[in-house]
């Protein structure tokens, strides 16, 4: 009777363990929660490993969108991209967190970031500054907007560093037109920057120079009449900025 009960048993537990082996080969495994991917993201972010933690994050906000911890992956996964060098995903990721949370307490970081994505996709000065130019528009929003708030001395040491960069474009475009030859367009090049970067003395006066000499050069392919058009307003301007 005994050896019967043993039997049994034993069937009773083999028939147990068969399911738990064809449960885990045949049912899909559980979730992880959103708490779980959140803090694996987090892992990730404190290791470096910024790939996994982007996979965490979207993976949370695709899941969870209306978890708590969903509104913390949006932003983190602005910071994974960011810090991992994918300035284009940070700025998509941080503009979709201003949109979607106008009013949070973290968005003057994110305005910085913006900004901060915007100038660390700078290039080279000979391409369109496109992206130095939108950087400044939220530097200059987050110091208007946001005076009191830790990011905005960042923001300023990087409006300085941006608005030398469109400074250096615009000479390198001036010494282009006057390298060809192309007085009269390198003229108005190098009067805009005189006039519109006093904050960079050192290329302001360099851009003056350019222009005087810019401008004798061009009145020489002029008729007489189209030079005394342009001679009193040359004047005036000169007497200005002299």
């Amino acid at each position: 009777m005994r050896f019967k009960y043993a039997l049994i048993s034993m069937l009773i537990l083999w028939a147990l363990s068969g399911c738990a082996l064809l449960d885990q080969y045949f049912l899909p495994p559980p979730e992880d929660t959103a708490q779980e991917l959140f803090e694996a993201g987090m892992d990730a972010m404190g290791e470096k490993d910024y790939e996994d933690a982007q996979d965490y994050f979207s993976k949370l906000k695709d899941r969870f969108p209306f978890s708590p911890y969903a509104m913390k992956a949006e932003l983190a996964l602005g910071d994974a991209y960011f810090l991992g060098e994918k300035y284009l995903q940070a700025l998509d990721a941080y503009k979709e967190f201003e949109a979607l949370h106008p009013s949070n307490e973290e968005i003057p970081y994110v305005i910085y970031q913006i900004g901060n994505s915007n100038y660390n996709l700078f290039k080279s000065i000979d391409r369109r500054q496109e992206n130095i130019k939108e950087g400044l528009e939220y530097f200059y929003r987050l110091v208007d907007t946001y005076p009191d708030s830790k990011w905005v001395e960042p923001a300023k040491e990087l409006i300085v560093k941006s608005r030398r960069i469109l400074a250096e474009h615009e000479v390198y475009v001036a010494d282009f037109f006057w390298r060809t030859e192309k007085y009269g367009p390198a003229w108005h090049r190098y009067q805009y920057v005189v006039e519109n970067f006093s904050d960079v003395p050192d290329l302001r006066d360099y851009a003056r120079k350019r222009a005087e000499y810019s401008y004798y050069e061009y009145q020489k392919t002029l008729s007489e009449e189209e030079r005394l058009r342009i001679q009193e307003s040359w004047l005036l301007w000169l007497k200005e900025w002299l």
